[in-house]
């Protein structure tokens, strides 16, 4: 049967474009003004308190170029500056040639010290791009292959050198090279995962202020048309009568005072909403059929046939028992991209289907298309998780439509606002084979159940209605509220 493919995204989506304005000169310079200060130390100690025959004139001159450099770094930019990708990349390369010079006069990889000349490759790992981290790892790589074999032996002041078997040495070598490798790709690896969740989490927000914007506009011309209903009728039945009675008597004093006050009436009320907007308490709360049709109707004419059911009976049919649910934009939009995952995956048919029970309500969609790739069901609601294909990779083409490749944002934006609201958000696929379109064998495909991809959304009945047995609260009067983000 044909799956619907995903795989990981590549890490271009921010990684490999360039990020070296993430790193700011101050950081970088007080690193350095850390590691001089350490390093100062450590070749005071080793000469004055472990008595080692240390050159401790070059190992200073080494450690001042350092402070050198930070100095003039301070003088010429800001302390604020963040530097280029190129900036960042030298910064970091003089950083690792420092610190492989200070230990070729210190007793090269057999130096304790030396662990901390991965410390460059790192940083570049977690902020530059993929080509300036290999460049430095290349560079780290060739120098420590020459301080494995050239390097300046430590010798005790009693005329002892530290000279260990080669084969410890090249233990220290390969432990280097393990370690560049790993805690760079290590390093790499968290910081594309923070990097992505956070530019999938701004999408997801601005998804949902998208929505809180349509739901507050909706609000307000709810609130409008509710309380400017009243004068606008009045207005408009003296207006006839006015315009019936001006044929034979022009006196009609008392009937045009009365247009004035309601029109003033309407003023008021007008700059009442454009100081204050109202959110009307009538759009609050919904059936829950009114809520999904709601979350669906944008879907509707896009070539497969939704089927809405609750407890398994069609939405026409089910009659007015049904929980009356919070209409927030979270649960609006969450449910969207669902419904439209599923018709862009969908051969012919989509269901929705709605159950509950006294302490949950549980909303499910599902389709008759190609499923999700089983071996991918647990990474589904990840951001930049692509949709694939259908066959070995091949593009996969809903609906028609050849090439179609997704980046797993709609799920998750899906799966992170339905989750704010209070649901458990789960990925399965169907077992039967395909319902075409028409229903076929297996009868009506309005009855039938969904065979390829399902998401379901279930609720504590507390977090989505907050009324007992779902009943519709008192409305009372509406309250105002501000377009900005909840």
């Amino acid at each position: 049967m044909p799956r619907r493919m995903t795989s990981v995204a590549s890490s271009r989506h921010g990684l490999a474009s360039g990020r070296g304005d993430w790193v700011r000169l101050r950081t970088l310079v007080t690193l350095r003004w850390l590691a001089a200060s350490g390093q100062a130390v450590a070749v005071l100690a080793a000469a004055f308190l472990l008595d080692m025959d240390l050159p401790v004139g070059l190992c200073f001159g080494a450690i001042a170029a350092s402070v050198c450099v930070n100095i003039v770094a301070q003088i010429v930019h800001p302390a604020s500056k963040r530097l280029s990708e190129r900036d960042t990349a030298l910064t970091l390369l003089f950083d690792l040639a420092q610190l492989a010079v200070l230990l070729f006069l210190a007793g090269g990889l057999t130096n304790p010290f030396a662990m901390l000349a991965l410390a460059p490759v790192i940083i570049s790992a977690t902020a530059l791009t993929m080509r300036t981290t290999l460049l430095l790892g290349a560079v780290a790589v060739l120098l420590f292959s020459l301080l494995a074999v050239f390097y300046v032996p430590l010798t005790f002041a009693d005329g002892a050198v530290w000279a260990p078997p080669p084969l410890i040495v090249l233990g220290y070598w390969a432990s280097m090279m393990i370690g560049l490798g790993f805690l760079s790709g290590y390093a790499r690896r968290v910081t594309a995962e923070i990097w992505t969740m956070n530019r999938a989490l701004a999408a997801a927000e601005a998804a949902l202020g998208r929505e809180q914007r349509l739901t507050a506009i909706g609000g307000l011309a709810a609130a409008a048309a509710h309380e400017l209903g009243t004068p606008l009728a009045t207005i408009k039945l003296v207006s006839g009568e006015l315009a019936r009675e001006l044929r034979d008597d022009p006196e009609l004093a008392e009937d045009v005072e009365l247009i004035r006050k309601q029109a003033d009436r309407c003023r008021d009320i007008l700059r009442d909403l454009s100081a204050g907007p109202k959110d009307d308490r009538h759009v609050k709360t919904a059936p829950v059929s009114r809520l999904v049709e709601e979350a669906a109707e944008p879907h509707r004419d896009r070539g497969g046939a939704i089927h809405l059911r609750l407890r398994g009976v069609p939405a026409e049919a089910a009659g007015p028992d049904q929980p009356e649910v919070q209409r927030r934009p979270e649960i609006i939009h969450g449910l969207r991209n669902l419904v439209q995952n599923a018709v862009d995956f969908a051969e012919g048919n989509v269901w929705i289907d709605v159950d509950w029970t006294e302490t949950e309500l549980r909303i499910a969609v599902g389709d008759d298309g190609p499923g999700f790739s089983p071996d991918m069901l647990g990474r589904l609601g990840d951001p930049f998780v692509r949709e694939r294909g259908r066959r070995g990779g091949e593009p996969a083409t809903p609906n028609g439509r050849a090439g179609y490749e997704g980046m797993g944002l709609g799920l998750f934006i899906a799966k992170t606002l339905l989750e704010r609201t209070g649901a458990r958000v789960s990925f399965a696929n169907g077992a039967e084979p395909a319902v075409r379109r028409g229903g076929g064998a297996r009868g009506p495909a309005a009855a039938a159940r969904p065979t390829g991809a399902i998401v379901e959304a279930a609720w504590p009945r507390g977090e989505i209605d907050r009324a007992p047995g779902g009943r519709r609260p008192a409305l009372g009067p509406n309250e105002g509220f501000s377009f900005g983000h909840a």
